[in-house]
């Protein structure tokens, strides 16, 4: 198969899918007897990604896959065609989804000692809905509280392959550039992929459930002795999302 025939078919299937396609899927597509070897799915992709250097949209790779979307830069103009105005997420929320990002798994206990605040249900639902965090476990101690781990979809959604690419501690010196990175406030979001995303406007990603492969959360390092002081001041009262 040659190599123009090759990305047209790869390139029809991400518009197709309408959401990330990893490189087994990719290959499932193909016939047996004319799959392409691994190597001519990469040259195929990093080929699709320089073709798309000079376009409002890009190829990107996020935990699940690849997939086309529009730049970021060009969210002022796009996030237009939503007439909702797109949901504001709290300091609260915020600082939650950073202990969670960061230290995970943590407990719900875990995040209330070091906010020095309670953590409502409402906002643990929020995230939970929005499938970036999930329960992975419980601790053995009294009471088993659940431990709470991000998602592939909360990597996919914040742009990340890893969480290995989230920004160091020691580079993030308070909590608004902890948002500025991960464009929590942005009106486009990361929703807007060609092909798919949030179709209806609600502000509400449409993603499939986790995997089901029983990891605590994808990237997730497996050593969580070695924990840095997070950019967290503590608050006197309750707070809610």
């Amino acid at each position: 198969m040659d190599t123009t025939t090759l990305k047209n078919i790869i390139e029809g299937a991400l518009l197709a899918a309408g959401q990330p396609l990893g490189l087994q899927r990719l290959e499932e597509l193909f016939e047996e007897s004319e799959r392409p070897e691994r190597s001519e799915l990469l040259a195929a992709l990093a080929e699709l990604e320089a073709d798309c250097q000079e376009r409002g949209y890009e190829l990107k790779q996020t935990a699940s896959g690849y997939r086309f979307q529009v730049r970021a830069e060009l969210a002022r103009w796009v996030g237009r065609l939503w007439e909702e105005k797109p949901k504001k997420y709290s300091r609260a929320l915020l600082e939650t989804l950073a202990l969670i990002a960061y230290r995970q798994p943590i407990t719900r206990g875990d995040i209330e000692q070091i906010r020095g605040v309670a953590v409502s249900s409402d906002l643990v639902r929020t995230l939970m809905e929005r499938e970036w965090v999930r329960v992975v476990g419980h601790r053995d101690v009294p009471g088993r509280p659940a431990l709470y781990a991000t998602t592939r979809q909360f990597l996919d959604y914040f742009n990340l392959a890893s969480l290995d690419q989230l920004p160091p501690l020691g580079e993030i010196r308070d909590l608004d550039e902890f948002n500025v990175t991960l464009d929590l406030g942005d009106s486009l979001g990361r929703e807007a992929a060609v092909g798919g995303g949030d179709a209806d406007g609600d502000g509400e990603d449409r993603v499939g459930p986790p995997g089901d492969d029983g990891a605590p959360g994808a990237g997730m390092p497996a050593d969580t002795t070695n924990i840095v002081p997070l950019p967290i001041h503590r608050r006197p009262e309750s707070e809610h999302e």
